[in-house]
């Protein structure tokens, strides 16, 4: 169990959640990952009661000082055939490593990882929360089933993956350079001819609810599916058609998608509000009413699906988040536009996620290497 600590001097709120792991001790294998220059979280790791089953590991202080590139130090004297990676602030389901265990083991060898269901703990504070919450219900109880019933690439989320460490090493484990280096393995999995299946356990992390915060994570997000992108492209050969339309779809899309979302409202009010002749010019009858089955039955199923989410979850509290989605929309269309500034002009740094921000922890809600592995650095100009 790699878990990458940075800046967090207190710990024991995420030993203690740790300790609540329902798993053999002497096959338990949890490493702290800290980096050497935080000296305040290894004073606060080494200062813990000892334990046989969890150890403190300082991760050189060289670049890229990134998660992946702490995972990967942490996996090299790594004991145990299989591997995952929490949070410092994730509670996971305390059932999950047994579950993981069952379902590779039912699975076979052809599956290399299973992906555990994100959500959060706590009540939404505001509609920034309530929209996380409906879209990681989408996400992770509809479109991640989705896909591995499709057999297509899995953009694996930044935790509560488990992998085979064969499975993982052969496909050259985490991209240190990489802003989003868990979708860039998923796609890579399946590039190298393994499977990813979904896992029934939930792990619970605190919502964002800050706007600012929020653009910053999403944009690096954004950045790095970008990344993902123009790296596997260099590989469409030898990974065939199917592979290349899904990572256009599922990696490239969502920030695309940000990018024209923005411009196409902003055309929709162009041509409502001022009437631009100019504008309606670019609108011939046949482009006008294509335009406009996309805006209302787009929107409208969009919406659906956000409202369908919201009675699986059983959260009516919910509907109103879900028929303001839109919004979202177009904060995801500004982390975009970041997003790609980003890339041109930083395409290797990435935010660390501000966390702290406390919830009332009384509800639940259920709703991110070895050598010849070619890295996002080697590959992007």
């Amino acid at each position: 169990v790699l878990v990458p600590v940075f800046r967090k001097p207190r710990v024991e709120e995420l030993i203690e959640a740790l300790e609540r792991i329902d798993y053999p001790r002497d096959k338990l294998d949890i490493r702290l990952l800290v980096e050497a220059g935080d000296t305040r979280t290894v004073a606060a790791a080494e200062a813990l009661r000892p334990r046989a089953h969890l150890s403190v590991i300082r991760v050189p202080g060289a670049d890229p000082r990134t998660k992946p590139k702490a995972c990967n130090y942490g996996l090299l004297t790594g004991r145990g055939v299989l591997c995952t990676v929490f949070d410092a602030e994730d509670r996971p389901d305390p059932l999950q490593l047994r579950k993981a265990v069952v379902a590779l083991e039912r699975l076979g060898p052809r599956y290399a990882c299973v992906q555990a269901r994100l959500g959060f703990h706590g009540p939404s504070r505001n509609l920034l929360a309530r929209w996380s919450v409906l879209e990681h219900e989408i996400r992770f109880g509809n479109l991640l089933p989705g896909l591995v019933d499709a057999s297509a690439p899995v953009p694996l989320g930044g935790t509560s993956s488990h992998f085979r460490v064969a499975a993982l090493r052969a496909a050259g484990a985490w991209d240190p350079w990489n802003a989003t280096d868990d979708a860039d393995l998923g796609v890579r999995l399946r590039r190298t001819g393994y499977r990813v299946g979904a896992l029934d356990s939930t792990t619970l992390a605190e919502p964002n609810p800050d706007p600012i915060n929020w653009i910053k994570q999403r944009s690096r997000w954004y950045k790095g599916q970008l990344q993902t992108f123009l790296v596997h492209m260099l590989f469409a050969e030898q990974a065939g058609w199917r592979v290349v339309a899904d990572t256009t779809v599922l990696v490239a899309g969502g920030p695309l998608l940000g990018l024209l979302n923005g411009l196409f409202w902003i055309l929709t009010l162009t041509w409502f509000v001022p009437r631009d002749p100019i504008v309606a010019g670019l609108f011939p009858p046949l482009v006008h009413h294509l335009a406009l089955l996309c805006l209302v039955a787009g929107n409208l199923s969009a919406m659906y699906v956000n409202l369908y989410a919201a009675r699986v979850m059983g959260r009516p509290d919910l509907l109103v988040a879900a028929l303001l989605s839109p919004g979202y929309w177009l904060l995801a269309g500004v982390a975009a536009v970041k997003a790609v500034v980003q890339l041109i002009r930083h395409p290797f740094r990435g935010k660390k996620k501000i966390h702290g921000f406390r919830a009332d922890p009384g509800q639940q809600v259920v709703a991110e290497p070895p050598v010849g592995a070619l890295t996002a650095r080697e590959r992007v100009p």
